[in-house]
Parts: structure tokens; C-alpha cells; sequence
């Protein structure tokens, strides 16, 4: 799998991400809406994660690279999640801070929603966040998608974006 928009190739994380990811993801800033930043044995766990996506359901996380340097600038793909205690496939994004505000994770969603609408034939595809996490539901509107739910996961409120089939293709 490979996927290209006008910047960036999104392509399957490998282990030689491993320390680029790690920058991204053990940063304290970029995980704020997450528990805790990740250590080493936490971003291994998570590329181990994103490995058995791949082998499981074909598809996961895939590294972010900037076309123009070859730079890894973090993650974007979908990947099936418990949402309110549903599983549904999931546009998720990590990106390195330095890269932060143009407009990289809005382009690579698209084209992640793009795949999942016509390759993988998904009917709908959400993404869900923390209910303070603005720059990621920025990206989920801007690209389309409308509120759908708002719920509270171990005491943290929790907002879920989503769009169908029929309204991208209505869309594009």
C-alpha cells in the first residue's frame, strides 16, 4: 500500500520508524490528549499494534513522509476502534509539533477517507477524540465530517466525528 497527495506519501510504518516515531509520539505536547506521553516499550507496543493491523485487516497507521525531504512527520491511517462500545474503522493522526498548523493531517485524512470509501468500501468512517482536542476535530470538519456523538469514556468527555459513503460521494 502506498498513497500519495499533492505533499506526502503515506505508506506502512516499518521498523526503521521506530525512532522517528518515537519523537513524535514521546513527545509530552503532542499526546496532551492522550494519558501520558509514550516511552520506548510504549512506542514499541504501539508499532507492534500497528503490525498486526496490517496482517490482521490489510490496512493501519501509515508513516507520514514529506515528499520534498523524505522526512517522517508522523501517522495517519485508519485503524478499528471501540467507539462507545462499537468497533468501527477510525482516522487517526500523530504529527510531529514542528509541522503542526499546515494543513498536512487534514490532506493525509482526506486521502485516508478516500481509500476507505473506495477501496476498503467502508460504509462510514469516524474519527474520535477528547472533547478539547479542537485541532482534531479542525481536521475531521474541515474534511467533511459532521458531529455524530458526544460520550463520556472513563470520565473523559469524548467527541465522534463521522461521514457516509453516499455524502463523500456527494462531496467529490
Amino acid at each position: 500500500m502506498h498513497l500519495e497527495t499533492e505533499r506526502l506519501i503515506l505508506r506502512p510504518i516499518t521498523e526503521d520508524d521506530f525512532d522517528s516515531w518515537c519523537e513524535v509520539l514521546s513527545d509530552a505536547e503532542t499526546m496532551k490528549h492522550y494519558p501520558a506521553p509514550y516511552d520506548a516499550a510504549g512506542v514499541r507496543r504501539w508499532l507492534d499494534w500497528t503490525l498486526n493491523n496490517y496482517a490482521q485487516y490489510g490496512f493501519g497507521l501509515w508513516a507520514m513522509i514529506l515528499k520534498e525531504n523524505g522526512r517522517f512527520i508522523g501517522d495517519c491511517g485508519i485503524t478499528m476502534q471501540n467507539i462507545n462500545g462499537q468497533t468501527l474503522p477510525e482516522i487517526g493522526y500523530h504529527i510531529n509539533k514542528a509541522y503542526w498548523r499546515r494543513g498536512y493531517a487534514t490532506e493525509a485524512a482526506r486521502k485516508c477517507m478516500e481509500y476507505a470509501f473506495e477501496t476498503l468500501r467502508f460504509p462510514a468512517i469516524y474519527s474520535y477524540m477528547t472533547s478539547d482536542n479542537a485541532a482534531s476535530y479542525g481536521v475531521a470538519v474541515k474534511n467533511g465530517m459532521q458531529l455524530v456523538e458526544e460520550y463520556d469514556d472513563h470520565g473523559e468527555p469524548h467527541r465522534v466525528y463521522a461521514m457516509t459513503k453516499e455524502a463523500w460521494e456527494q462531496k467529490i
